[in-house]
């Protein structure tokens, strides 16, 4: 899998950027905070969506923007995919507004379903991609912080073993659960068994025969005292409807006595209340007497000769006239008052903010001549490092002087002399081969002659005519010994030649990478004098600026004082006009109360009319009142005439004769159902255990046979579960061995030294680094370089695991190091070098680093610039030229790291 293309708008601090990844390794480098890690995070994010995120899906559009974009393509296995995503804000919440997915023969659409596509894809999620190929920023030392346990889970699940242990626990739950059910089964037939016996003990059918034959004779009993209830419920109607009768009149007689009593109440009642209004009346006229004369009291103060409603109308209007021309001359002196207010107040707050506005300016101008000042002192020493680089290129090249070889022909040269030891080391195994066969023969030959016994035939050597051939064997040992010496002096002066041709060829490449570091140092100080410039220019600025801020709060402070003059003038104006208005309000409130008092006077002539009309009411409604209480009064007395107590007292008697037989039937009859009930209720439950007892019949066969096929499922499930934790158990073995090699290789490669002898994973995936003199240390005790080191020759080991396989190669993501030199000092930094170009050399086709290390970007095939704009915030990329590059267009390859290992354990 590689990226070939991203395209962001946008996109955390990128407005517009659009970036072309290519083969090797690349270095994405720039100030902190430029941006370079928001790149490689728009392609995780790409692939994974919002489980990729640390943060937000809000975190992810550019402040002061409502949508994203984000572009990506990709090829994995021969294969183009593009991936894109768009994003949208609305309001408070940020959502997907686009997703989809295309490639050969695919369209998805829907950010889970390209998830679940990538994930499949590649063979991992979100999770498993950042324990393999993507080293985040600052989790470095991640895998060597993990527990045994949670390093197994990462490891296993980048393998799919994972899902070999969860198919086991899958297995072994089924197993579990068929031996609950079997159990339970085994249970329900056993209970079934106890149930049938039971039911079959019982005489259902006789118990069923006796219990109808009861039940015949019990519904005789109840028919015929049911009859005899009827008889005597018909009597007892009878005599209640008398009864009834007799109710309803003396109903009728007391209904009427209340009638005749209330209408007498009312009719007193309603006398008292005319007599009530009557006292009203008198009282409304004293009222009407006590406001005519506050009237004409009121008429004199206000001046008026009469107090009708148009001589207090036209009173009115005179005043509302000279009440709106004060008014309004009052609002326009209020209102420039207020204006004469406002503007001395902007213009007080105006001439302080340019006063602010100035200080602040003459503040950022000393800063900035501060960072001038700080600046040029970091040229100088810039300069001084560009110097010494160039001291360094002389140096390097002056270990060709006394060469024997030219500068730039050393990479031939050393091919000629390891072509020179690969025919000598055939020529020197030859040579040991035949000088062990021809030791080999001396000495059998030398056992039997010791024996007197012929070396040739084996023969009593007494007149053997072999006896004489051990002479030359040892003449030929003698020759293959002064040939194989000749050979291992002729060896160790080529392997010297080596050694000597490899330093040269390392000096070259030295060379070529302080050329590259100087180019790259010439343009960093050619950008900081032009910004240096810029600075001094910018504060020169802002000190003339913040002058003619001065002049202009002057100005307007001055302007301030002379509007506040004019405001308390028309404040005196406002004054009067308040005091003169407040007597046109008095003489208003006079004439409000004359219209008041005018109308209480004709209120209280209405309430006298209301009330006068209200007593002859009351008159008349007496009047019909007295006609019907006589009316009821003769009523009462016909009905008293018509009650005959006699038939009233006999209908009494045959009531109480009725009540009392059909309590007493009624007991019986309910003692002869509840007998009744139950005997059928008895029937029926017999009726019932028969059927259920040919159901459990049923049920005892269904139950057997579900009892056989549980017993066959649990043994399959056991087979199936001892499968699944063998398989994984030995895939695991086989992973763990082959990781514990590769960790050692790459390990040995950038670390191989005097201290550690290597690395052992034992099959929980607990490490432990064992030194030269065989002490075994914890990982955690390795220094913050060494762990670093350890961690990432554990990534790389993963990674290369992952591409190998155990059946074959896999197409694997690009390797991602996000500021993998953190934790690093100088000398570590060559060893991550080293691991970088390894795993290149290994088949690693892309390598994508984040890093501002000099080394890094030295050593980088191709390099990209992130820089951040500070007036708008927004960052931009830009690909430069770099020492490998460069490398390319020459015919000798880079050294590769295996032999600078070897070289600094050499002299070490």
């Amino acid at each position: 899998m590689r990226f070939e293309r991203v395209r962001l708008r946008n996109f955390k601090p990128y407005a517009d950027a659009d970036l072309s990844l290519r083969d090797g390794v690349t270095v994405i480098h720039g100030l902190n905070g430029s941006g370079k890690s928001s790149l490689l995070e728009a392609c995780f994010f790409a692939l994974y969506g919002s489980k990729a995120l640390d943060g937000t899906l809000d975190d992810v559009i550019t402040n002061g923007s409502d949508e994203a974009e984000i572009d990506l393509w990709f090829t994995h296995d021969g294969a183009e995919y593009h991936v894109e995503r768009r994003l949208r804000r609305s309001g408070d919440r940020t959502q997907t507004a686009t997703c989809t997915l295309s490639g050969p023969d695919v369209a998805v659409d829907g950010a889970r379903d390209v998830r679940r596509f990538v994930t499949d894809l590649l063979r991992m999620d979100a999770e498993a991609f950042v324990n393999c190929a993507y080293v985040r920023q600052g989790e470095v030392n991640k895998l060597i912080n993990a527990t045994p346990g949670q390093r197994q889970d990462m490891i296993d699940d980048l393998l799919q073993l994972g899902r070999l242990e969860e198919y086991r626990e899958r297995a072994a739950a089924a197993r579990l659960g068929v031996n609950d059910v079997l159990a339970d089964a085994r249970g329900r037939l056993s209970e079934l068994d106890s149930q049938v016996e039971a039911k079959e003990a019982a005489d259902l059918h006789e118990r069923l025969n006796a219990l109808e034959s009861e039940l015949a004779e019990v519904e005789a009993d109840v028919d015929r005292f049911e009859e005899n209830r009827d008889q005597a419920r018909e009597t007892l109607e009878d005599a209640e409807d008398v009864l009834a009768e007799y109710d309803r009149r003396r109903e009728q007689l007391e209904s009427l006595t209340e009638d005749i009593e209330d209408l007498e109440a009312t009719v007193s009642e309603d006398e008292r209340e005319r007599e009530r209004l009557r006292e009203r009346i008198a009282a409304c006229r004293e009222r009407i007497e006590t406001r005519r004369e506050e009237l004409d009291s009121l008429a004199g103060a206000a001046d008026l000769e009469a107090t009708d409603a148009d001589a207090v109308a036209a009173r009115r209007s005179e005043l509302d006239d000279r009440e709106s021309d004060l008014r309004e001359r009052l609002t326009d002196a209020r209102m420039a008052a207020q204006a004469l207010e406002n503007q001395a107040s902007n213009l007080a707050d105006s001439a302080e903010e340019k006063a602010s506005r100035a200080e602040t300016k003459r503040e950022r101008a000393a800063d900035l001549r501060e960072e001038v000042s700080a600046a040029e002192s970091t040229l100088e020493e810039k300069r001084a490092e560009l110097d010494a680089i160039a001291d360094d290129v002389e140096a390097a090249k002056a270990a060709f002087e006394d060469a024997p070889i030219s500068f730039g022909d050393a990479e031939d040269h050393l091919a000629e002399l390891r072509s020179e030891l690969d025919e000598l080391r055939e020529d020197q195994s030859a040579v040991s081969a035949d000088l062990n066969a021809a030791k080999k023969r001396v000495e059998e030959a030398e056992e039997l002659l010791a024996e007197d016994r012929c070396p040739e035939c084996g023969q009593p050597v007494e007149g053997s005519p072999h006896a004489d051939g051990i002479d030359e064997d040892r003449e030929r040992v003698a020759e293959l010994q002064s040939r194989f010496s000749e050979l291992v002096d002729e060896r160790e002066r080529l392997e010297s030649a080596i050694d000597r041709a490899e330093s040269l060829r390392e000096r070259e490449r030295e060379v070529q990478r302080l050329q590259s570091k100087r180019e790259n140092a010439e343009r960093l100080l050619a950008e900081r004098e032009k910004a240096v410039a810029e600075k001094r220019e910018q504060a020169d600025e802002l000190d003339a600026a913040a002058d003619e801020l001065d002049a202009a709060a002057a100005d307007q402070r001055e302007a301030a004082e002379a509007k506040r003059a004019e405001r308390a003038e028309k404040r005196e104006t406002v004054e009067a006009l308040e005091s003169e208005l407040e007597t046109v309000e008095t003489r208003h409130e006079r004439l409000d109360r004359i219209d008041e008092m005018r109308e209480g006077v004709a209120d209280a002539e209405a309430e006298i009319d209301r009330l006068e009309e209200k007593r002859e009411n009351l008159a008349a409604l007496n009047d019909e009142r007295r006609d019907r209480l006589a009316s009821k009064r003769d009523r009462r007395d016909e009905l008293l005439e018509s009650v005959d107590e006699e038939r009233v007292e006999s209908a009494r008697e045959e009531k109480e004769r009725a009540e009392t037989y059909l309590e007493q039937v009624t007991d019986k009859l309910d003692a002869l159902t509840e007998r009744q009930d139950e005997l059928r209720e008895r029937i029926g439950g017999v009726k019932q255990d028969l059927a259920e007892l040919e159901s459990l019949r049923e049920a005892r066969e269904r139950q057997q046979e579900r009892v056989a096929a549980l017993e066959s499922l649990h043994a399959e499930a056991e087979d199936l579960k001892t499968l699944y934790g063998d398989l994984r158990s030995d895939l695991r073995q086989r992973n763990v061995e082959s990781l514990e090699r590769l960790l050692n290789e790459t390990f040995d490669l950038v670390y191989g030294n005097d201290a550690y002898a290597h690395i052992r994973l034992d099959g929980e995936y607990g490490l432990t680094v064992f030194q030269k003199d065989g002490e075994a240390l914890d990982p955690q005790q390795l220094s913050g370089g060494e762990r670093a080191l350890f961690n990432l020759s554990l990534r790389c080991a993963i990674y290369r695991l992952l591409a190998e396989g155990i059946d074959g190669a896999a197409p694997m993501p690009p390797l991602i190091l996000d500021e993998p030199t953190v934790f690093l000092d100088a000398g570590h930094v060559s060893r991550l070098v080293d691991l970088v170009e390894e795993m290149r050399d290994l088949g690693v086709s892309q390598i994508v680093i984040v890093s501002h290390d000099e080394e890094l970007v030295g050593a980088a095939d191709d390099l990209i610039r992130v820089e951040k704009d500070s007036t708008s915030n927004r960052s931009s990329v830009e690909r430069t030229a770099t020492l490998c590059a460069i490398d390319r267009q020459r015919p000798s390859p880079r050294p590769s790291a295996r032999s600078r290992a070897r070289r600094r354990r050499d002299t070490r």
